[in-house]
């Protein structure tokens, strides 16, 4: 699988270091298993393909090509060179024959994306690009080089559409709840696709390390002699097994307004996937071709989401994940335990708030304060 640094296939650069190559790789070998049973299920649908591109005059996608042609800078082999050639390496190693569009766009706020329905481009921010080295900014385009193969572009624009109708339509009760359920379901879907895309963004830099001190960086900033690796995933730890039932609740409300995942989870997915079978048999050569899409079983690819789901519950350390563990399994004195998990709300009131004196019941006497803590909005 080694590169030999000669074979072309179209592309007018190979990598500029020798890495492995996947050709004929299909996205089904990087996929998030819920990312890949959704997309499996859209593929097999009859005229998908042909219903949304029809959509394309209603969305904004033209007028967002304009926009970035006329007030971005388009990488070339004249602008931004350097970031043109990770972009034709990231295609050559993951077999992706056309080379979307990619454009730099003045924004401080370190950030990239891929949009379109009929052609996926890419847009990465100056902030971004200042923001991360050589290899950790290869990994990040190879994260949006395996969105284009998947063919998140569409969805993302189509979220992307729904999420500005949500808000033009707010007024509209009923209507503005319709929208939003879909929208959640595509921020869920969409935060699975980032797993994914992360996933291929190390197969196209074939560097763990920089793909975790991009994922730092993103988090902490441009302070790298300040922050180690292996605490951030200390905190991926803490983050996943820390707190009680209500911090449970707190993560799930924190994390329904975005679209990505949090930094940290990020990482220790990727480290994760990194250590796995799967990834050493991509690496071998052994992986999913785009020749065999088509024969794809719809079912198995739910039964395979529907396991990874229960995979992540059985094994995560969150207070919430193991009651559900625990109540699939039969355990006593759940209820007792979801009291005691969600009694502290009461003692996070504040201390002027009016309450009754304490008079030695137990803690699942009490009531929660009726002004406990909210849900952040998010930062997305």
């Amino acid at each position: 699988m080694s590169d030999d640094g000669h074979e072309q296939n179209g592309h007018e650069n190979v990598p500029s270091r020798r890495r492995r190559r996947f050709q004929g790789i299909s996205s089904r070998a990087y996929e998030h298993p819920a990312d890949r049973s959704a997309l499996v299920a859209l593929r097999k649908l009859s005229g998908f393909d042909t219903v949304f591109k029809a959509l394309s005059g209603l969305l904004p996608e033209r007028s967002l090509r304009l926009l970035f042609l006329s007030d971005s800078v388009r990488v070339s082999d004249a602008q931004f060179a350097h970031l043109n050639e990770m972009l034709r390496d990231a295609c050559y190693i993951l077999d992706l024959e056309k080379v979307p569009p990619m454009y730099v766009t003045q924004d401080p706020q370190p950030n990239a994306m891929c949009i379109g329905l009929d052609e996926p481009i890419i847009v990465v921010t100056t902030g971004l690009v200042e923001l991360l080295d050589e290899e950790e900014m290869r990994a990040v385009v190879g994260h949006e080089v395996g969105h284009a193969l998947s063919g998140h572009a569409v969805y993302r624009t189509i979220l992307l559409f729904l999420t500005n109708l949500a808000i033009r339509v707010a007024w509209i009760p009923l209507g503005n709840l319709a929208i939003m359920a879909i929208v959640t379901a595509l921020r869920e879907w969409f935060r699975k696709s980032e797993l994914s895309a992360d996933r291929a963004g190390l197969l196209v830099g074939q560097d763990l390390q920089a793909s975790m001190r991009g994922l730092m960086k993103i988090a902490g900033g441009n302070h790298l002699h300040e922050m180690n690796v292996d605490a951030f995933l200390e905190q991926a730890e803490e983050y996943d097994a820390g707190g009680d039932l209500r911090d449970s609740v707190l993560k799930i409300l924190n994390v329904l307004p975005r679209t990505h995942p949090f930094a940290v989870v990020r990482a220790a997915e990727l480290k994760n996937w990194a250590a796995s079978r799967d990834y050493q048999r991509i690496m071998d050569g052994h992986y999913s071709r785009r020749s065999e899409d088509k024969d794809t079983s719809v079912s198995d690819s739910f039964r395979q989401s529907a396991a990874s789901y229960a995979s992540d519950v059985k094994q995560s350390k969150d207070p919430l994940m193991k009651l559900v563990t625990d109540l699939a399994g039969g355990a006593g004195d759940l209820g007792g335990r979801v009291r005691r998990g969600f009694a502290g709300f009461a003692s996070s009131a504040p201390k002027d708030a009016p309450s009754q004196p304490h008079d030695g019941r137990p803690a699942d006497d009490s009531r929660p304060a009726d002004d406990g803590p909210d849900g952040p909005d998010g930062d997305d």
